[in-house]
């Protein structure tokens, strides 16, 4: 993926940009989608969801604007055994949690998650990582890898 694939970035923060275009690399994503919050949007993806299967409609005149999702079978949190922290040193992982060294995980991981995106959109969301009137609220970006959101 090249910038000019980087559909209509929300930024022009040449670290973002860098970090996204190296993400697509090794994703190798069909199309990388940033999202900007609007009603319209939210609209859009909701439509995808129920056309793909991933929602389900709830009885919109009890329930509106309320949709069923059923968790993946090998979502993160049913494979406790599959999760590990990575941290220079074991000791700062504590006792009850699975390490790994840092470049450990990312050799494994870039090897999974070769061609991971191929056929699928990969989307961008960027969203503060506290509320905006703190001192120092922090951008932060996530990249999901399904369309569903909590």
């Amino acid at each position: 993926m090249t910038t000019a694939n980087l559909e209509s970035p929300l930024t022009k923060n040449p670290a973002v940009l860098k970090w996204v275009e190296e993400c697509a690399a090794f994703l190798k994503p069909s199309n990388i989608q940033w999202l900007n919050g609007t009603e319209a949007e939210k609209k859009q993806l909701i439509q995808e969801c129920l056309r793909d299967g991933e929602l389900e409609e709830l009885n919109q005149e009890i329930l509106p604007g309320c949709y069923f999702h059923r968790t993946a079978q090998n979502d993160v949190a049913r494979t406790e055994h599959l999760t590990f922290i990575c941290t220079p040193t074991k000791d700062e992982a504590g006792p009850t949690n699975n390490w790994m060294a840092p470049s450990d995980a990312y050799a494994k991981l870039r090897t999974i998650y070769d061609g991971a995106m191929t056929g699928r959109t990969l989307y961008v969301i960027p969203f503060l990582a506290a509320r905006r009137d703190r001192r120092f609220p922090r951008l932060a970006l996530k990249s999901p890898t399904a369309v569903t959101w909590s």
